[in-house]
């Protein structure tokens, strides 16, 4: 009998991740390779993506499979974040309330603002000459 997954999605900014949760040893893979390798061993990011696991005591208990894309690493980060943490409320009913108080269900929704017509960028206006 095959072994249940748990899958999450998070977004922030432009990045998107999805996560797959699955019994194992707590190896964890992003986009195909080991979490260090690709947060280029920055101690903010790795430990921004095993904040939830870590809370719930869960960090040796797990495989984790991550897809991201879009963005730069800190928004990768935080979506990676938010996506696991779905994930684990998927698993477990009871994990969500912890979860929660602790902020990780929290979507941020600060994104880029558009350009508007007659502007360089959002709110930069072209250089103003009284003559």
């Amino acid at each position: 009998m095959e072994q249940p997954k748990y899958q999450g999605v998070g977004r922030r900014k432009s990045s998107t991740a999805n996560v797959c949760i699955k019994a194992g040893v707590g190896d964890v893979l992003v986009n195909n390779k080991y979490k260090e390798n690709y947060f280029q061993y920055n101690e903010n990011y790795l430990n921004t993506i095993k904040e939830p696991l870590q809370k719930l005591d869960l960090d040796t208990k797990y495989d984790i499979i991550i897809y991201v894309s879009g963005g730069g690493l800190a928004g990768q980060a935080d979506a990676v974040r938010l996506a696991l943490s779905r994930a684990l409320c998927k698993m477990k009913l009871e994990n969500r309330p912890f979860l929660k108080s602790l902020g990780f269900l929290r979507s941020d929704s600060r994104i880029k603002e558009r350009r508007k017509y007659g502007l360089k960028k959002a709110r930069k206006a072209p250089q103003f000459s009284k003559r």
